[in-house]
C-alpha cells in the first residue's frame, strides 16, 4: 500500500511543474501502480499495452477503431495484407509494408520483422530478450517457426492449423534493431526506446511519467496524432486521480472513484463509457488441493453474489456477468445455468459439498490487486464478494498484491514450486478477440506457456475450442466457441463477477474523442483547447 501512495504522489507532485494551459498536450491519469515498460514489452497488462503499446509501436496487425459501433477488429498495419499459404493451412504470409521509418530514421525491412520474433523465441540469437520474453508467450505460443521469404514477405508457421493467428501478434510490437543496435541491451532500450507508432518517447521521469510527442512522419497519414505531446502518469488511486482532474493536474483519468461521477458530471466534466469485451472475476485454482476441484463449490459461490448490488457500487458502470462472455455477444452460447442471487441455493450447494453447519468450514484464500489494467476499483468491489461470500458461510481471506506482483503470480500455476497455496485470483481482463477464450480455458494454454492460471480441464471445451481456432470459416469458429462457452459456464469454471462499461473521465477541454468498443483507445484523433 505505500507503494501505491508513493506512485500517486509522485505524479502529483510532478504535475505542478507541468501548465494546465499547455496548449495540445493531453495529460492522462493512469490507473497503473507505475510506468508501464517502453521497450515493446509493455508490462502493466493491457494498460500497458494500451499506453505504451500501440501509442509507440505497430504490430503486423493493428486494431480499427473507426467502426465505433461495434467491437472492433482487426486492420493492416506493418503488414498490408496477410493470407494462409493454399499448399499448407500452417503457413500465414505476410506482405510488408514498404517506405515506414521508425523514430530513429531506419527503414522498416522484412529482415528486422524476423529479427523482433527472434527476440520472444530465439534464445540463440543475440538479442534474445531473456528478462521479458516469458510475458509474450501468450501471443506467440502458437508459432513454430518463422522465416523472411523475399524482401517483402515473411511467413510464420503455427504448430497446428490456427486461424486466428492475426489476433495473437496484434501485441507484439515491432521495435528499431538499428536502436538497439546502438544501445547494445533491453535495459537501456527501454530509456531511449524507438518505434514506428503515432508517438514518440521524448522523455521518460521514472516512476513519474512518459512524455510522449506527435510523430510527424508516421506512415499513416490519417492517424499523425492532432495532439502535440501526450503524458502518461501513474496514479494508482481512483480518489487521488479523481482530486488530480478536478484541480486541472490532468485532462483524463481511467476509471474514476464511481460515486465521484456525478459530482464530475454536474461540474461540466465529461464522463464517457461503452460496453466493450471484458470481465471481472475470479479465476479459480482447480486443482485437488482447492475446495474449487468441486463443481459444487464453484456454482455455489457464483449464486451467492449479489451482482445487481455490485453493479449499484460501480455507479452504474458495469453490467452483471454471468459468464466469461456478456449475454449479448455472439459468443455466450445456450448455457442452462443461470447464475441469478440465490443465496438459500448457495448454501443447499455447499452443503451438498460437505461445507457449512455440521460439516467442515469453508476457508480460502484468493489474491487481490490494488489497481491496474482492468481491475476498476477491486479493493471496494473484493469487501462485497467477501460480505456475500460470509453471508453463506464461507470464510474469505484476501492476499492483496500490486498488479506487477499478481501478473507474476499469473504466470505461476497452483503447485509451482515455491508458490503459495491460493484458492483463485481476482482480477479484470479484456476480451478483444477469441484467443482470449483459447488462453483461459484450454488445457492447451496451462501457465505458464498460456493464461490458464486455474489449470481448468474439460475435455470437450479442449475439443471445441480446437476444432474452432483451426477452421478458417468465422461463422463455424463462432458457433464453435459459442458451444465451449456454454460448457465453460455450466460447469462454473469461474467466479464471474462483472462487465465493465470501460468509464474515464475528461476534462472541459479534450475535443474529438469517440470511444472504440475496444479495450485500446485511438488517441490520434483528439485535441486540447487551451
Amino acid at each position: 500500500m505505500a507503494f501505491r501512495s508513493i506512485a500517486a504522489i509522485g505524479s502529483l507532485v510532478f504535475l505542478l511543474f507541468v501548465s494546465s494551459s499547455q496548449a495540445q498536450t493531453l495529460r492522462v491519469g493512469m490507473t497503473t501502480t507505475d510506468l508501464p515498460t517502453t521497450g515493446g514489452i509493455p508490462d502493466n497488462g493491457s494498460e500497458g499495452g494500451r499506453f505504451a503499446g500501440y501509442t509507440m509501436y505497430d504490430a503486423l496487425v493493428n486494431w480499427d477503431f473507426t467502426k465505433v459501433d461495434k467491437s472492433a477488429d482487426l486492420t493492416p498495419g506493418l503488414a498490408t495484407e496477410w493470407k494462409v499459404d493454399p499448399a499448407d493451412p500452417q503457413t500465414w504470409i505476410f506482405t510488408i509494408r514498404q517506405g515506414v521509418k521508425f523514430h530513429d530514421g531506419s527503414v522498416l525491412t522484412a529482415d528486422d520483422i524476423i529479427w523482433n520474433f527472434d527476440r520472444h523465441l530465439n534464445d540463440k540469437a543475440p538479442n534474445y530478450d531473456r528478462a521479458q520474453a516469458g510475458s509474450y508467450r501468450n501471443y506467440t505460443s502458437q508459432v513454430d517457426k518463422y522465416w523472411k521469404i523475399d524482401d517483402t514477405h515473411i511467413a510464420l508457421h503455427t504448430k497446428v492449423p490456427y486461424s486466428v493467428l492475426p489476433y495473437m501478434i496484434s501485441r507484439v510490437f515491432i521495435v528499431s534493431p538499428t536502436q538497439y543496435r546502438k544501445i547494445g541491451n533491453w535495459l537501456d532500450f527501454q530509456a531511449n526506446p524507438s518505434g514506428t507508432g503515432p508517438f514518440k518517447v521524448e522523455k521518460i521521469n521514472p516512476h513519474v511519467s512518459i512524455d510522449l510527442v506527435r510523430n510527424d512522419d508516421y506512415w499513416d497519414k490519417t492517424r499523425i496524432p492532432k495532439l502535440k505531446k501526450l503524458i502518461l502518469m501513474p496514479i494508482p488511486d481512483a480518489n487521488t486521480r479523481v482530486a488530480a482532474l478536478r484541480s486541472g493536474q490532468v485532462d483524463w483519468i481511467e476509471y474514476p472513484a464511481p460515486d465521484s461521477i456525478p459530482s464530475l458530471k454536474a461540474a461540466g466534466f465529461q464522463v464517457v463509457t461503452k460496453p466493450y469485451p471484458h470481465v471481472w472475476a475470479w479465476q479459480y485454482n482447480t486443482t485437488e488441493k482447492s475446495a474449487f476441484h468441486d463443481k459444487r463449490v464453484r456454482l455455489a459461490l457464483n449464486y451467492a453474489l449479489d451482482r445487481d448490488g455490485m453493479v449499484e457500487l460501480l455507479g452504474g458502470t458495469a453490467k452483471p456477468s454471468i459468464g466469461f462472455y456478456d449475454k449479448e455477444s455472439k459468443y455466450f452460447g445456450k448455457p442452462s445455468v443461470i447464475f441469478n442471487y440465490d443465496p438459500e441455493k448457495a448454501k443447499a450447494l455447499l452443503k451438498e459439498a460437505g461445507y457449512g453447519p455440521g460439516g467442515k468450514k469453508l476457508d480460502i484464500t484468493v489474491q487481490l490487486p490494488t489497481a491496474g489494467s482492468g481491475n476498476m476499483v477491486p479493493l471496494p468491489m473484493g469487501e462485497v464478494v467477501q460480505q456475500n461470500l460470509r453471508d453463506v458461510g464461507v470464510n474469505l481471506t484476501y492476499e492483496v498484491v500490486d498488479w506487477g506482483t499478481m501478473l507474476s503470480s499469473l504466470r505461476q500455476p497452483p503447485g509451482a514450486p515455491n508458490t503459495p497455496h491460493r484458492d483463485g485470483i481476482a482480477h479484470g481482463l479484456p476480451l478483444g478477440d477469441p484467443t482470449n477464450f483459447y488462453n483461459e480455458f484450454t488445457s492447451m494454454a496451462f501457465a505458464p506457456s498460456g493464461s490458464n492460471w486455474s489449470l481448468y480441464k474439460n475435455e470437450k471445451v479442449d475439443e471445441l475450442s480446437r476444432k474452432a481456432f483451426e477452421t478458417f470459416d468465422p461463422a463455424e469458429r463462432d458457433r464453435l466457441i459459442a458451444e465451449a462457452h456454454t460448457i465453460v459456464v455450466d460447469d462454473a469454471a469461474w467466479l464471474f463477477v462483472v462487465h465493465d462499461l470501460n468509464p474515464r473521465a475528461l476534462g472541459k477541454n479534450v475535443v474529438g474523442f469517440v470511444q472504440a468498443q475496444s479495450w485500446y483507445q485511438d488517441f490520434t484523433q483528439l485535441t486540447v483547447k487551451d
